[in-house]
């Protein structure tokens, strides 16, 4: 039995990641311009509620504390909810979060917090419905912002909205932002534009620090935050003028991966050591059975003598990663 997952550079990874699908129904142009394609997986090979149930069972008893649930889509799994009641019987987790475009919100937000759900991120990169209409593909502007409400209505006391950073199209809206938070427990997070396989012209064209962000946030009095040991790679500032709550994430800042404490698995169960590693480790064949954790926790320890200490992007290698959501972003 592994105590704790670590790799060879002291690491310890306390933050699971796991998709539970690849299909989303947005078409977000720095993820899917084009849409969902099917990358030769059909629905029907997606991790069951018992192979998910037995991965995050083997993860929570090596350390874990924080469970995500991504995508793609996850909302768009039938049986979503199933999947948090599922996670949630590991009392052991603190945390247990979902990215999610906020297409399926306002529906069923309330009964994802019955089910388990404690912590919502919601993708908005843009204030103006217009402009979100162009980024995503999909006229739900004012159905997402609905379902943010439904979010606090529920009992959520925080929602943490994610926005791609992006130079020439919402970069100079941060005051529009600033605004829209200054009365909401929100914690918004600028993301920078991470190149991809299939997105290398867009980042050549749009990709800016969130540095450009920071500097204008420390001039305005906004201050830096302590990170917790299962908090994801944000760097967090508050304004005592301010409800809401600033967020950066910079894989482009040196020093970015040193801190690194998430894993992820894909929805088809491999293990993916970085969002921008060469490959995945399957993980499959070790779900089949209750019987198998011991060996599943060995295989998984084992991998982590492998993970590398920083990823390549400043070289341009992005790995097999294709598009953000064919691992859960």
């Amino acid at each position: 039995m592994v105590s704790q997952f670590t790799d060879s550079f002291d690491r310890s990874f306390y933050y699971l990641r796991l998709s539970i699908t690849d299909v989303c129904n947005f078409r977000c142009r720095y993820c899917l311009p084009d849409g969902y394609q099917p990358q030769g997986v059909a629905n029907k090979s997606f991790l069951s509620l018992d192979e998910i149930r037995r991965v995050t069972r083997a993860f929570v008893a090596a350390g874990t504390e924080k469970v995500r649930l991504t995508g793609g889509e996850p909302s768009l799994r039938r049986d979503f909810i199933d999947i948090i009641a599922a996670v949630r019987e590991n009392s052991a987790i603190r945390q247990l979060a979902v990215t999610t475009n906020g297409y399926r919100l306002a529906r069923d937000v309330a009964a994802w917090r019955d089910a388990g759900l404690t912590s919502i991120n919601v993708s908005v990169d843009s204030l103006d419905a217009r402009q979100f209409h162009a980024i995503t593909g999909q006229d739900k502007f004012q159905q997402v912002m609905s379902g943010i409400d439904a979010a606090f209505a529920a009992g959520f006391s925080k929602v943490k909205v994610n926005t791609v950073l992006m130079r020439n199209i919402n970069h100079n809206s941060l005051q529009t932002f600033l605004d829209w938070i200054r009365s909401r427990p929100i914690q918004l997070r600028f993301i920078e534009l991470m190149e991809t396989g299939d997105g290398g012209k867009l980042f050549r064209e749009h990709h800016i620090s969130g540095s450009v962000i920071r500097d204008r946030l420390l001039m305005q009095g906004w201050v830096s935050q302590p990170r917790g040991r299962s908090d994801g790679p944000a760097q967090v500032f508050r304004h005592p003028d301010y409800l809401g709550e600033i967020g950066l994430i910079m894989p482009y800042e040196k020093g970015f991966c040193a801190s690194c404490n998430r894993l992820r698995v894909s929805a088809t169960g491999k293990l993916h050591l970085c969002l921008f590693g060469d490959g995945g480790i399957s993980l499959r064949d070790l779900l089949a059975d209750d019987d198998q954790q011991d060996q599943l926790q060995a295989r998984i320890a084992a991998c982590l003598s492998t993970k590398k200490q920083t990823h390549f992007l400043h070289q341009g290698n992005t790995g097999i990663t294709q598009n953000l959501s064919y691992i859960g972003g």
